[in-house]
């Protein structure tokens, strides 16, 4: 499962529609905020039950997001024994050196800036998914 964490609608709609379009055999769970993100992450709430929650194989975040910043969602999801191992792609419009830098000091695994041309970005999303899906070894294992 992937998990995408973006607040921009049109965007992860774009992302969603070219996994579907190019058969990435991931189901891709949508959320708007980094604070229901790490309910989910953490397994709060709603989100209490490990069956329903399942830990993702793949994290797309975005930076700038409502009520918890992706920047402090990727800290705490790297700071955190249970998830550490899931790789965080940070997904942004932001080509600021504040923010790379931050999220090379966060640990995040990719650093990745969305392309303003559809094409570009339709192309870029194929290329994550392929390399952190089908590539990368996951420290985590096979699921």
């Amino acid at each position: 499962m992937i998990l995408l964490v973006e607040d921009n609608l049109d965007h992860a709609e774009i992302v969603m529609r070219t996994f579907k379009a190019h058969q990435v055999d991931h189901p891709v769970l949508h959320m708007t905020d980094g604070e229901t993100a790490l309910d989910y992450l953490r397994r709060r709430g709603e989100y209490a039950d490990p069956e329903k929650s399942p830990r993702p194989d793949l994290i797309l975040l975005g930076l700038r997001l409502p009520r918890v910043d992706g920047l402090e969602v990727l800290k705490k999801i790297k700071q955190s024994k249970a998830l550490c191992g899931i790789p965080v792609v940070i997904l942004t419009s932001s080509q600021a050196g504040d923010d790379l830098k931050m999220a090379c000091e966060y640990h995040a695994n990719s650093y990745v800036v969305k392309p303003l041309e559809f094409r570009e970005f339709t192309a870029l999303m194929r290329s994550v998914a392929s390399y952190w899906l089908n590539c990368n070894v996951n420290p985590r294992g096979p699921r």
